[in-house]
C-alpha cells in the first residue's frame, strides 16, 4: 500500500541501479586480526575488507564515520585514498559506498556528489536526519534525486519510516528507520522477541536496513552490551535466518571479515542469500513470538525460521514447490545451542513437493535453508 501511493517513477534510466550486499565496518569497529598491518581508519583496512567482500561475491564495501573530518565532507582523514580505493575495488568487481551526515552533505551537496562521482563512488549513506518535518522530507527527495543524477545509491540513516520513495527514486535501496542490530552495541532491546515483532510492524511499510550478520552470538544470560566487540543475542542460525527474514535491497554483513572468514560455512551462506525476490509465502507466524517463511529468487527457494527466547518447534510444508526433485542446504541450531548460541549443524537432504519437515529451534533460534531444484 505504501509503494502504490508514492509518487510515480520519475527515473528514465534505472538500469544502472544494483541492489547488493554490503561488507560493513562500523559495528565490528574495524577488528580485523591475523593481518601485518595496524587496523583502523586507512586503505590497508578498507582493501582487506574489499578483498574479503571479492571473495565472497559481496557487492559493495561501506566506508562508515571516520573517513572525514566531521563538518566538512571532502576534507579526506590522512591515511584515506578515497580515488585509489575506488579502483582496487573496481578492479575486484566491488563498489564503493560513503557514509555523510546529512547537513555536512546538504552544506555541500553538488560539490560533494561530483566529487565523489569524479572519485568513482557507487553511492551514499546518510545519517542522522532524526525528524520528518517537511524540511527533511524535502531533503530526502532532494538528495536522492541528486544522487541519481550522479548515478549513486542512497541509504538513509538515522531516518523515519519508508514512505514509497523507492518506488519514486528506485536508487533510495533501503533506509534504517528501525532499531537494527547497532543497539546491541550499547543496549540489550535488540532481542530475538525484538526480531520477531518487527517484520509484522516496521517491515510492513518497506525494506529495512537493520545490518543482521552476527557471528559472535550470545545465550540469554551471557549476553552484554561491548561497544568496541559487540555481539550478537540469540544463536548463531537465528542470525543467518535474518537475511531471508528480513527485507532490504542492500543488506549488510556487520561482522569483521576476520570474523566471517573464521565461520567460512556461514558466510558462504549469507553472502549467496538474494536481497530481491520473485514470491513470498509466510508458513507460520505469531507476532512476537515466530515467523517461518519462504521467499523464491529464480528457480531458488529461501526459507527463514525465527523463534523468541522460547524454544519451538515448527512443520515445514514443502507443498509450495512445482513438482520436480531438489536439494535442501540446512542451517539448524545445534543440540547445544541452548548453552553456546554459536552451535549449528549443516547438512543436506533430497526433498520433493508435499514434504512435511520437522524443524526445531532453540531459545532465541533459528533456522535457514537454501532449496534448489536437483
Amino acid at each position: 500500500m505504501v509503494f502504490r501511493l508514492a509518487s510515480p517513477l520519475r527515473l528514465k534510466d534505472t538500469d544502472w541501479i544494483k541492489p547488493g550486499r554490503v561488507a560493513w565496518d562500523w559495528w565490528n569497529a574495524n577488528n580485523i586480526y591475523g593481518v601485518g598491518f595496524r587496523a583502523g581508519i586507512n586503505n590497508q583496512t578498507y582493501k582487506y575488507y574489499i578483498d574479503f567482500a571479492s571473495r565472497y561475491g559481496i557487492e559493495y564495501v561501506i566506508l562508515d564515520e571516520g573517513w572525514y573530518r566531521l563538518g566538512n565532507v571532502l576534507d579526506v582523514v590522512p591515511g584515506i585514498d578515497v580515488p585509489e580505493l575506488c579502483r582496487y575495488a573496481a578492479s575486484k568487481n566491488v563498489g564503493i559506498i560513503l557514509w555523510v551526515v546529512f547537513k555536512t552533505l546538504d552544506d555541500r551537496l553538488d560539490e560533494a556528489l561530483d566529487k565523489f562521482s569524479e572519485w568513482g563512488v557507487k553511492g551514499i549513506k546518510v545519517d542522522f536526519m532524526q525528524r520528518d518535518d517537511q524540511k527533511m522530507v524535502e531533503f530526502y527527495y532532494r538528495a536522492t534525486q541528486k544522487a541519481a543524477e550522479h548515478k549513486m545509491l542512497i541509504d538513509f540513516h538515522g531516518s523515519y519510516k519508508p514512505d514509497g520513495l523507492i518506488r519514486t527514486y528506485p536508487n533510495a535501496l533501503t533506509r534504517e528507520g528501525v532499531k537494527g542490530l547497532e543497539h546491541s552495541k550499547w543496549s540489550t532491546d535488540v532481542s530475538p522477541e525484538h526480531d520477531v515483532t518487527i517484520p509484522f510492524t516496521r517491515m510492513v511499510a518497506g525494506p529495512m536496513d537493520y545490518t543482521p550478520g552476527a557471528m559472535i552470538n550470545m545465550e540469554r544470560n551471557n549476553f552484554h552490551p561491548v561497544f568496541s566487540r559487540p555481539s550478537s543475542q540469540g544463536t548463531r542460525v537465528h542470525q543467518m535466518a535474518l537475511y531471508v527474514v528480513f527485507e532490504s535491497p542492500l543488506q549488510m554483513l556487520a561482522d569483521s571479515p576476520s570474523n566471517y572468514e573464521r565461520e567460512k560455512e556461514c558466510t558462504g551462506f549469507i553472502a549467496k542469500v538474494p536481497v530481491i525476490w520473485d514470491d513470498l509465502k509466510v508458513l507460520d507466524a505469531k507476532t512476537g513470538d515466530y515467523i517461518l517463511l519462504a521467499r523464491k529468487n529464480g528457480k531458488d527457494w529461501y526459507v527463514g525460521g525465527l523463534t523468541d527466547w522460547s524454544a519451538r518447534d515448527l512443520e515445514l510444508d514443502l507443498s509450495f514447490l512445482e513438482p520436480g526433485e531438489y536439494t535442501i542446504e540446512i542451517f539448524e541450531d545445534g543440540i547445544n545451542a541452548d548453552r553456546y548460541a554459536g552451535d549449528y549443524s549443516h547438512r543436506f537432504l533430497e526433498v520433493r513437493p508435499g514434504i512435511k519437515m520437522k524443524i526445531h529451534m532453540a531459545p532465541g533460534g533459528g533456522w535457514a535453508a537454501r532449496i534448489s531444484p536437483k
